[in-house]
């Protein structure tokens, strides 16, 4: 994929590059399930991004580097610490209070609110087919939470943690979205990582007690997490960043929940209730709403 910022790419390279971090990261919330009972919040951010980084960084020592401004610089700190840290944390710890369906249903608050900020802070146009598609696959989402709620509810807690993630999700976007029009995506998620890492610092004993007495089988999921729904996902939603905008593009990860409720009906035997696969369809249909153009009027001339 081209690293020049100024070369438009393939035209199917930036979808391409949007269908490989959904089902990554969609992956993601198998993998989290599958830990948050064995290993801390804070570990499991941690071990995740400490991955990511040095695995991204020796791809990055082998690239060119840009010499920062200190905007750029104010913006990384806002990326990393907002998105690739705080999200990591809140997320992870709302997981332990709600089940996954209902996090991934709040979080979804996230893209309405990048939509909104793009409009806001970089220009981006907020069209009618926009506004209607985020409401028909933000009600695509609900459905889904509430067809895979579990019986005991929702912990106020966790689902606080779960909004506080949809808003460092929406922060860090935004971010990443200026950052991208001078700055490959290579430096962006390296160097978000590792501000990431800074800030996930405080559980390094409780990493270190994962490492030195949990399985092996946790050790390979949280290797896992960091090279493909971080490391590698992270890069290719830069990638399709830099050449899409933020609010149109954010919107795609309505399509999450849907994958991740196939992923756990193939991989795990976890057949969805009728009534998410009606919201799955209208997830689908919202995110086909958000691709359309507006109509251009001509005006005959004379």
């Amino acid at each position: 994929m081209t690293t020049n910022p100024s070369a438009a790419p393939p035209t199917w390279q930036p979808p391409a590059a949007i269908a490989v971090t959904l089902v990554l990261w969609a992956s993601a919330f198998v993998a989290i399930r599958h830990l948050g009972h064995d290993v801390s919040p804070g570990a499991l951010s941690l071990g995740r991004l400490l991955i990511a980084a040095v695995a991204l960084s020796l791809l990055l020592v082998r690239s060119s580097r840009s010499r920062f401004t200190g905007q750029e610089v104010l913006l990384l700190l806002g990326c990393g610490i907002a998105w690739f840290g705080i999200y990591n944390l809140a997320l992870n710890a709302s997981e332990q209070k709600i089940d996954a369906a209902t996090a991934a249903m709040v979080v979804q608050v996230g893209p309405i609110l990048i939509a909104f900020l793009a409009a806001l802070f970089l220009g981006e146009r907020l069209t009618g087919w926009l506004l209607v598609g985020m409401a028909i696959s933000f009600a695509g989402v609900v459905v889904i939470g509430s067809a895979l709620r579990g019986d005991g509810g929702s912990d106020l807690d966790g689902v606080l943690l779960a909004l506080l993630a949809a808003a460092t999700y929406a922060i860090g976007v935004v971010c990443q979205k200026v950052l991208l029009r001078r700055l490959s995506g290579l430096e962006v998620t390296t160097y978000a990582c590792w501000i990431g890492v800074v800030v996930c610092l405080p559980w390094a004993g409780d990493l270190v007690d994962v490492v030195d007495h949990g399985s092996a089988d946790t050790v390979l999921w949280i290797g896992y997490l960091g090279l493909f729904p971080t490391a590698l996902a992270f890069s290719t939603w830069a990638f399709a960043l830099r050449h899409t905008d933020a609010g149109k593009q954010s919107l795609t990860t309505f399509l999450v929940p849907v994958i991740a409720a196939g992923m756990a009906w193939l991989l795990l035997d976890e057949v969805p209730p009728p009534l998410a696969f009606l919201g799955g369809a209208l997830c689908i249909v919202g995110v086909l709403v958000t691709r359309r153009k507006p109509k251009v009027s001509i005006t005959p001339g004379p």
